[in-house]
């Protein structure tokens, strides 16, 4: 790339940079433009626009709660006496969980991870309030109810369950003193599910269930972490079917889906790191599942909304659990039904690198209660041992490539660019002769590649690095910010230092791969594209990430140097002089690539042929 080229592009880079830049919108744009997506979501049913309703029946309640009229003919319909009440809360706790249910719907209220907190330090309660919702569409004569509405009288005033113990609460909604519908809540001393029984009793002529109970469970997650960006951009909806296939519902969009040709075994309202589960044991004949993001919202990450058919045993009950807890690999996985799929560790081959090779290296690092910062060093000094091979391997083909480019530079003045077909053909014949793979550099890396972007995806998910601190990074989990500013594109509203180390590291690394290859001209500039696009694409990302990035530079930097005192360029040449002295053996069967490259090199000699 010439002077003037360069100084070409770069002037292009600077005008598209600052274009960019003026170009954006305004904050009033971009505040409009959430309001019409948001808007929009509610048209396409994904966020309901419920609030103005509700807020006129909670005031028209009050209004009638503080004249204390009641309508006499409200009470005289089925389950009448359970539309007026007042609602209370009652404390289900164990070593893990703090539950409230509430009289209203007799539903969990809120959930608190007890021993867990929010990045800023306060109480960890995955959802509360009125936007948990939690309720049967009960069909009693000519009225149409939902349990969510209705008062459940509970058993007792709390529950609390110790070491050992377990526990169960139940929450009552009466047709009559014979006819009702309960709610059994069940609690161990420890661990994250609450079981829960569906079970009613008397009510056969009441109420129809002879296709099942219509369920619908929703809530709104509340942020936990830092950067509510990426704790989106790992929440959504997910479920298991008979099957035993999981799957998701969009992670970066709205989305929706109906499944009615399987039955379901779950249906998880999935965080970054936590998750809310509710397991169906007899299954789901059908789900209509939902996920939304109010981006106008920045307490909350996404609305989940699930509406299932379940229907009763034999028994006439219907068993569920909850599961209320950490998306930590082993703890899922310890729960059974699959539930450790809900940690997303890529896909296709991805997955299995992670889950049975890192995972289970990463676990066994973990059990000597290291420092994070430590353990991801350890696993990469770990790493590059085992790729060693291919990191001489390609040490040594490009050192071959750099000797015989005095010679090739030597065939290309000779035969001239003006015939590139010929001239590929004469660099054939050289490898041939010197016996050097011209990919031999490359297909190393790219056997590599699969890992690197394995661990793309490993680190983001990895719950153990949650509020994990090693030197100025508070938290590897989430981005290391040093310096703040107004956002700018592609960049954000911050720079990460471990993020900015690893796209120097990147740079010299280039710098020192470009000496051991001989590259030159534009090929010489390209490997400094690359790094630059991380800078963008990774600074938001979480430091852990480029913390292995950047060790994965330092090793690659120290094995280089090792392997140069191993290898004699010196030795390199005088054994390329040996092998071109060798005659060809015709019985010396080619390999697919060198088959092919003369293969396509004939095909274009003809073509050329024909044109003269």
């Amino acid at each position: 790339m010439d002077k003037n080229t360069f100084t070409g592009l770069f002037l292009i880079m600077i005008i598209m940079g600052a274009s960019i830049y003026f170009m954006k919108p305004s904050e009033a744009d971009i505040k409009k433009e959430q309001l019409t997506v948001h808007q929009d979501s509610i048209k396409k049913g994904l966020i309901k626009a419920e609030a103005t309703a509700a807020a006129a029946a909670a005031a028209k309640t009050d209004t009638a709660k503080k004249s204390g009229v009641v309508d006499s003919a409200v009470l005289k319909t089925p389950f009448g006496a359970a539309t007026v009440g007042t609602e209370q809360f009652i404390t289900v706790e164990n070593k893990e969980l703090r539950l409230k249910l509430s009289t209203k719907g007799g539903r969990v209220y809120s959930a608190e991870l007890k021993n867990y907190k929010t990045y800023s330090k306060k109480p960890l309660i995955l959802f509360d309030g009125d936007a948990n919702k939690f309720g049967l569409t009960l069909k009693a004569g000519d009225r149409t109810l939902n349990t969510n509405d209705l008062y459940f009288t509970p058993s007792a005033s709390s529950l609390q369950v110790a070491e050992k113990d377990s526990s169960t609460i139940t929450m009552r909604l009466s047709y009559s003193p014979t006819q009702y519908v309960d709610y059994i809540y069940s609690l161990k001393g420890d661990g994250f599910k609450l079981g829960l029984t569906i079970k009613s009793t008397g009510l056969e002529q009441v109420v129809s269930t002879l296709n099942g109970y219509n369920l619908n469970w929703s809530t709104s997650l509340h942020k936990q972490e830092k950067d509510i960006t990426q704790e989106r951009q790992y929440s959504t909806v997910y479920f298991k079917n008979t099957d035993n296939e999981v799957d998701y519902l969009s992670e970066t969009k709205d989305d929706k889906k109906t499944i009615a040709d399987k039955k379901i075994q779950w249906v998880a309202f999935k965080q970054h790191f936590f998750s809310n589960v509710m397991i169906v044991k007899d299954g789901i004949s059908k789900s209509d599942l939902e996920v939304a993001t109010n981006v106008a919202d920045t307490s909350d990450v996404k609305q989940m909304n699930a509406n299932l058919v379940v229907t009763p045993n034999t028994a006439g009950a219907v068993p569920l659990e909850f599961y209320f807890g950490p998306n930590r690999f082993n703890t899922l996985k310890a729960q059974g039904n699959d539930l450790q799929k809900l940690v997303n560790l890529g896909w296709g081959p991805l997955k299995y690198i992670n889950q049975f090779a890192v995972l289970p290296l990463f676990n066994l690092l973990n059990t000597f209660n290291w420092n994070y910062g430590l353990i991801i060093l350890v696993l990469t000094i770990a790493l590059k041992l085992v790729l060693s091979p291919l990191t001489y391997k390609s040490y040594l083909s490009m050192a071959k490539m750099r000797i015989i480019k005095p010679e090739m530079d030597e065939i290309k003045a000779k035969v001239g660019e003006d015939n590139p077909t010929l001239l590929q053909q004469e660099y054939l014949k050289l490898y041939k002769k010197a016996g050097v793979n011209p990919l031999g550099g490359c297909l190393p890396l790219l056997i590599q590649m699969p890992i690197v972007i394995a661990f793309f995806r490993f680190f983001p998910s990895l719950f153990e690095l949650r509020g994990e601190s090693f030197l100025w990074m508070h938290d590897l989990s989430t981005y290391d910010a040093v310096i703040t500013f107004g956002k700018i594109p592609f960049i954000g509203n911050h720079i990460s230092l471990m993020c900015l180390l690893m796209t120097i590291s990147t740079l010299i690394y280039t710098y020192f791969n470009n000496q051991i290859s001989g590259a030159t001209g534009q090929m010489k500039y390209i490997g400094y594209i690359t790094p630059i696009i991380f800078l963008a694409t990774l600074n938001s990302y979480p430091s852990g990430l480029n913390y292995y990035y950047f060790l994965a530079n330092m090793l690659t930097f120290l094995q280089q140097y090792l392997i140069k005192f191993m290898v004699d360029d010196k030795k390199i040449h005088a054994q390329i002089q040996e092998n071109k002295k060798k005659p060809d053996d015709p019985k010396k069967k080619k390999s697919g690539f060198a088959a092919k490259m003369e293969e396509m090199m004939r095909q274009q000699q003809q073509v050329q042929t024909k044109k003269k």
